[in-house]
């Protein structure tokens, strides 16, 4: 005698979910009005986003007081950098730095925040440029000659005396390469590959 077909085992009710907890908070941040949400709807993901205002960022509820700290922090001067370097056109400042110190053009040329220890990289079989927005807050001779010392990279690839003759055309080279070696020891998180003398070295 066939057996009936055995009905698949009930699932317990799924708990409704509560109200969302939120906090707002007023914060500021190095000049910056920060509205700081914390949601216990959020379990890990931290978010910034600019506003009219200033900055809103949202946290997952009880996060450690000086994580939240610091990745507010972190975040708010991520997203300045971002919009400062919105206002540079690095394919066009590249184009007009090889056009007037004879240097080759970068087949392509971007900002990337993700290079904690470089001022710049390249890869000089594509041609590509990759520059740090951290120098989107900087003086603009201090931005150039990174553009300049990576074009360079695209001649010589090490950094022997035909590489920095190329570098020196840059007549603010010497004053850019000051610069970023008080950078490199003042700023946090800025050290340089191999020490200052390679603040802006190639991949």
């Amino acid at each position: 005698m066939a057996r009936p077909p055995r009905r698949p085992p009930r699932r317990p009710a799924a708990r409704p979910r509560g109200p969302a907890r939120t906090e707002v908070v007023e914060l500021d941040v190095d000049g910056t009005a920060v509205r700081l949400i914390r949601s216990s709807r959020r379990r890990r993901s931290i978010q910034a986003v600019l506003t009219t205002t200033g900055v809103e960022v949202r946290v997952p509820e009880g996060l450690d007081p000086e994580e939240e700290r610091r990745s507010v922090a972190d975040l708010v001067a991520k997203l300045h950098r971002r919009h400062r370097s919105e206002a540079v056109d690095l394919t066009e400042r590249a184009a007009l730095l090889a056009r007037r110190h004879d240097l080759p053009v970068p087949t392509s040329i971007r900002w990337v925040g993700n290079q904690a220890r470089r001022w710049g990289s390249c890869s000089p079989d594509s041609g590509e440029i990759r520059i740090s927005d951290r120098l989107a807050s900087w003086p603009p001779w201090v931005l150039d000659y990174v553009i300049v010392h990576e074009l360079a990279h695209l001649v010589h690839v090490d950094h022997g005396p035909a590489f920095q003759a190329l570098v020196d055309r840059y007549a603010l080279a010497e004053r850019a390469r000051g610069f970023l070696i008080a950078m490199t020891y003042d700023g946090p998180g800025d050290d340089a590959d191999g020490g200052p003398g390679n603040a802006t070295d190639v991949d």
